[in-house]
């Protein structure tokens, strides 16, 4: 007796989803929903490698650095180094931000583009957090100087993507970091890291927790709690301004951006809109984010409060964000080119919807007309059947044997294909459609036939 073949018995990789077919034809209507809304606004769309030089990825990945997935071979040639060179990005803007220099003298700017790629990272994989994932991304990116109403048109174009997807309602939360360090440099405060950093925790671990952290970092009390009622300051509309000024600081940095929040928040006040749609758009001076590089607007969209049944916290999950960044391509090119960009995470919001069973599947099958076999004899007449329906734009399957028919209906209805074509069964038989909705079977000619 041969030796028994050994099976290598496949398990799920932590961290890497992969979906159905009825719910990967979900996902797929997704991106092009997104694009659609991407492409309205008049951003294009480039593809960079899913790897990136180490170097170019260390010169901006700050506490990143330790996520990063390298890429060597398994079995390398002689005399080639065993160090890694390249790895694979973990996000789009690195790419982004190097692309752009590298094309500099070829682009036409404002520069418009958007992405739609997956990234990896190497964190620990938890709800809403993947190790591979993908992303969406839109940024604008100009010559020495970008105009302000950039800020308020790419959280238009966020927000209408959202509603494109037909999920429950979104909030888009807006700040500006000028408004918070000056608030900060107002109050005294020389160095504002550490004060961010322990207000970026809010939502985490609440107003105690963000008190007790800053007095371990030696932070007053005082100025911990005017710290503190500044970041919880959130309103429909520019009247933030109001709130931030009555708590008695002045200072020239904050009044910038504050004069910079109110165009922006101005300029939104149509994502109100209709009620019923759900949604609209927060200042919300507790977001705090990309402490590292973004420069004025910041902001995260999340799910609004109270628009349908969530599980304690998840409303307060970010599923996108972005914000304005003086010099992102400064690593790369001797230019300033200053942008404003937001990314949507897009597997983090799928896999966070498809856990609360808020995704319908799709269908099993893409297919508009599965084309019936009557026999072997009869298949050159089927294929062509196919064929003439294909032409005409018809996504079509041809059943791939000789069968019983009730099973090659059955295949259709587990597949969710919603029409099945009968060719003749025997010389001078019209061609049929059926149509596993209704039931109803009428004679049909391949070439003028319409649903």
């Amino acid at each position: 007796m041969s030796e028994q073949h050994k099976v290598y018995k496949p398990k799920a990789i932590s961290g890497f989803p992969e979906w159905l077919p009825e719910y990967r034809a979900v996902e797929l209507a997704w991106l092009d929903k997104i694009r659609a809304v991407f492409e309205s606004y008049g951003f294009c769309n480039i593809e960079t490698p899913s790897v990136e030089e180490i170097d170019a990825l260390s010169a901006k990945a700050g506490e990143t650095e330790k996520e990063i997935y390298t890429l060597t071979r398994l079995q390398a040639d002689d005399g080639e180094s065993k160090e890694a060179r390249l790895a694979l990005h973990f996000d789009l803007t690195v790419p982004m931000a190097r692309y752009v220099a590298q094309h500099f003298g070829q682009l036409v700017f404002p520069f418009k583009r958007y992405q739609m790629q997956k990234s990896w990272r190497g964190e620990r994989p938890q709800k809403g957090r993947y190790r591979e994932f993908y992303q969406c991304d839109i940024d604008v990116v100009n010559i020495d100087e970008l105009p302000i109403h950039f800020d308020a048109e790419l959280p238009a174009v966020l927000f209408e993507a959202y509603q494109a997807l037909g999920i429950p309602p979104v909030e888009i939360h807006i700040s500006n970091r000028k408004i918070l360090i000056g608030y900060l440099q107002g109050l005294g405060v020389a160095d504002t890291a550490p004060l961010t950093r322990a207000l970026d925790k809010l939502d985490k671990i609440g107003a105690d927790g963000v008190l007790k952290v800053l007095a371990d970092e030696g932070v007053s009390a005082d100025v911990a709690q005017k710290a503190l009622a500044f970041v919880q300051i959130k309103t429909p509309d520019s009247s933030f301004a109001d709130k931030v000024r009555a708590l008695g600081v002045q200072n020239e940095l904050m009044e910038q951006g504050i004069t910079e929040l109110q165009f922006v928040t101005d300029n939104l006040k149509h994502l109100h809109g209709d009620k019923n749609a759900g949604g609209g758009m927060v200042a919300n001076l507790g977001i705090i984010r990309g402490l590292d590089y973004y420069t004025g607007t910041v902001l995260e969209a999340r799910f609004k409060e109270n628009a349908t049944h969530w599980p304690k916290g998840a409303p307060s999950l970010s599923i996108g964000g972005g914000g304005r960044y003086d010099d992102l391509a400064g690593s790369f090119i001797n230019q300033k080119l200053p942008g404003v960009g937001l990314s949507i995470g897009l597997t983090r919001l799928f896999g966070l919807l498809m856990d609360q069973g808020k995704i319908a599947a799709g269908s099993k099958s893409p297919a508009d007309v599965l084309v019936v076999l009557p026999d072997e004899a009869r298949r050159a007449e089927a294929s062509d059947t196919a064929r003439t329906l294909r032409s005409r734009g018809f996504k079509v399957e041809m059943y791939h044997r000789d069968a019983k028919i009730k099973n090659q209906m059955a295949y259709a209805e587990k597949k969710g294909i919603a029409h099945v074509w009968f060719p003749p069964f025997k010389d001078g038989q019209p061609h049929e459609v059926k149509n596993m909705t209704t039931g109803e079977q009428k004679p049909a000619d391949a070439a003028v036939w319409t649903p």
